[in-house]
């Protein structure tokens, strides 16, 4: 299977599971307001999504977004490995390559298009979670995407 399409299937698994995540990690307490809340707040704030398709058509909406964010990314990943050395192993090239897609999107242009707060006004524990979840989805997205490319 080419490499690419691997990755964005694997990306995709991997939003799936950080769905599960900011979910679960929600309604147990353990996670603060995460980046999928921040996300429908913002469509709701610029587009008022909510008055025209609902809370649930808005969370689906973004739930779409970070699907195909995920695969996206997931395909970059693949490219990214391709050029390598495979004495990298997955899991250290996947954290490195989530901290910095959550240094570009999630430090960097959220803030500026009033997506989020920023990182500094949200404090430790908060940017903690949105880096920790972007590690989470690219260590998923490259074994998910090593497994779908050896099948």
């Amino acid at each position: 299977m080419d490499k690419r399409l691997a990755g964005a299937i694997g990306g995709v698994v991997a939003g799936l599971v950080t769905t599960a995540v900011m979910v679960g990690g929600r309604k147990t307490g353990v996670l603060d307001k995460t980046l999928d809340r921040d996300s429908v707040d913002w469509m709701d704030d610029k587009f008022g999504t909510r008055a025209v398709i609902g809370e649930t058509g808005t969370s689906l909406l973004e739930f779409a977004n970070h699907l195909g964010a995920s695969a996206l990314f997931g395909a970059a990943y693949a490219e990214l490995r391709e050029h390598v050395p495979e004495e990298i192993p997955d899991w250290a090239l996947a954290a490195a390559f989530g901290t910095g897609l959550y240094a570009v999107n999630i430090a960097g242009i959220a803030p500026l298009l009033g997506i989020t707060e920023g990182e500094v006004e949200a404090g430790p524990k908060q940017a903690t979670e949105r880096w920790a979840v972007h590690v989470l989805q690219t260590v998923v997205t490259a074994y998910a995407a090593r497994e779908v490319a050896d099948r």
